[in-house]
């Protein structure tokens, strides 16, 4: 057997189940997370169109905010993965703390923003009056969570960062074990609850007002601060983190401590915050196309995004494996941890791109009865079959770049390939195709749009990945203090 394909292998044999063990609970967070999203719409859609709307409206609008603070507060990770693999238990507690700082200060900016700020945009983006005025007080209710959604997240990148994600995974499950009945409960009021479970409940139950989009703001609101809570009692109690104690002796701010976690995670949140208003903008653009169009880019798009949880779970794994080999000073070893990871992504996407190619067609069918929609919806799932593949890599290239801290270059390289490859050439080719060669090309042009998008952002992180790599495994970089 060559030497590089005995290196492949054990590396494999040393490496594939830990990563799973990681990635596994933190894909069923998601899911869980991604569940009540889910539950929002459905249970406000069964009340009216307009709750339906307000609610829509308005999570397009705290949902960024929310995956800036995650992405953000995610540069915790690879500091605490670096030092757990250092043996550097003493440092964790006082890093933590700053991301706990970090965390409030940006909940608060958020519930402010969507206290102060959602008048004007709703103004800009034109929104019928009886929605806006319903959205403004689901968004209201929403803000009073915001903290809590932001304390949580960085309890979760402290866990993670310790090897011990099945929390977040519990814990998710616990919000959405709270979202759904406070959801029953606030949106529908005592009448939904009497044709629920009959008329003998008692009366003060039964003239509990409706309070429709505002009601699932309330339960988004209660179901982030139980999650927080949660999080903060089982760091609190559990023996799973070893020597470091967090509620001990809090630490007041420190500005160096709090400068590294804002150099790590602060391009972090910035590069999801651009890909979330990417695929917002997509949608803007795609609206004008027409409804069937409109509702065929949904169904495609929310197949291949529950498909794709597993490998953007993969990647945040691949960032504490990363980190935490770093911290032991093994670079060279590092280094084949990052590659392994790749190739594990691949292999996933690769699966997922033949579960798309034979489950397409009975998925769609669950979505829509509409003919029309379900075709158009099949022939794009057949461009989400190389998507997969483009996008798998790349988040995963991401997630090996951010354990060695290496964040900046992720944002620049994001900025440049989903904007001016992703969207700028979606745009052109779905409303002016080739000139001479092809007919504008519609909804599939922006979505050949996103392959070229992801595929350019995957060739330039390979490259740096490869680069940041080599550089650090022969002492050329120091990875603990980019």
């Amino acid at each position: 057997m060559s030497r590089p394909l005995a290196t492949l292998l054990d590396t494999a044999r040393r490496e594939t189940r830990p990563l799973l063990v990681l990635a596994l609970p933190i894909c069923g967070a998601q899911l869980a997370q991604a569940g009540m999203s889910v539950a929002d719409v459905m249970m406000t859609g069964r009340l009216s169109a307009t709750d339906l709307a307000a609610v829509s409206v308005g999570s397009s609008l705290w949902l960024p905010l929310m995956l800036f603070m995650t992405g953000t507060l995610m540069g915790l990770t690879p500091i605490v993965a670096q030092l757990l693999g250092g043996r550097r238990g003493g440092e964790i507690g006082p890093n933590v703390h700053q991301g706990l700082w970090v965390a409030l200060a940006l909940g608060a900016l958020a519930a402010t923003l969507l206290w102060f700020a959602v008048g004007p945009i709703f103004t800009l983006m034109d929104v019928p009056e009886a929605v806006a005025e319903r959205s403004r007080s689901y968004l209201f209710a929403v803000a009073f969570g915001m903290p809590g959604a932001a304390l949580f997240q960085a309890l979760r990148a402290f866990s993670d960062g310790m090897n011990h994600t099945r929390p977040s995974l519990w814990i998710s499950l616990l919000g959405l074990a709270v979202n759904v009945p406070s959801n029953f409960v606030l949106i529908y009021g005592g009448e939904g609850l009497s044709d629920l479970l009959g008329s003998w409940l008692p009366g003060w139950i039964q003239t509990l007002p409706a309070l429709g989009a505002l009601g699932c703001g309330i339960a988004t609101a209660l179901s982030l601060w139980t999650m927080c809570l949660a999080m903060v009692l089982y760091t609190r109690h559990s023996r799973a983190y070893g020597e470091v104690s967090l509620w001990h002796a809090p630490s007041p701010p420190r500005r160096r401590m709090i400068g590294e976690l804002l150099y790590v995670g602060l391009p972090i949140g910035v590069a999801i915050f651009v890909e979330v208003t990417l695929f917002t903008l997509i949608a803007l653009f795609i609206a004008s196309l027409g409804e069937i169009t409109v509702a065929a880019h949904q169904v495609a798009l929310n197949y291949t995004s529950i498909l794709f949880m597993l490998p953007l779970s993969l990647s945040m794994a691949l960032t504490v494996r990363v980190g935490n080999v770093l911290g032991q000073g093994r670079p060279s070893y590092a280094r084949r941890v990052a590659w392994h990871g790749i190739t594990v992504c691949l292999a996933v996407a690769l699966f997922n791109g033949l579960l798309l190619r034979f489950t397409a067609e009975p998925v769609i069918g669950l979505y829509t009865r509409d003919a029309e929609v379900a075709s158009l919806a099949l022939s794009l799932v057949l461009l989400a079959m190389i998507y997969q593949v483009s996008d798998s890599l790349q988040v995963n290239l991401a997630g090996a770049l951010r354990g060695y801290k290496d964040t900046r270059i992720i944002m620049v390289i994001t900025l440049a390939s989903y904007w001016l490859v992703g969207m700028a050439g979606g745009h052109w080719l779905g409303t002016r195709g080739i000139p001479g060669l092809v007919e504008p090309l519609g909804v599939h042009g922006y979505w050949i749009g996103l392959i070229g998008g992801l595929t350019a952002a995957a060739v330039m992180l390979g490259e740096r990945l490869r680069r940041i790599g080599k550089a650090v495994a022969h002492g050329e970089r120091d990875p603990l203090h980019p």
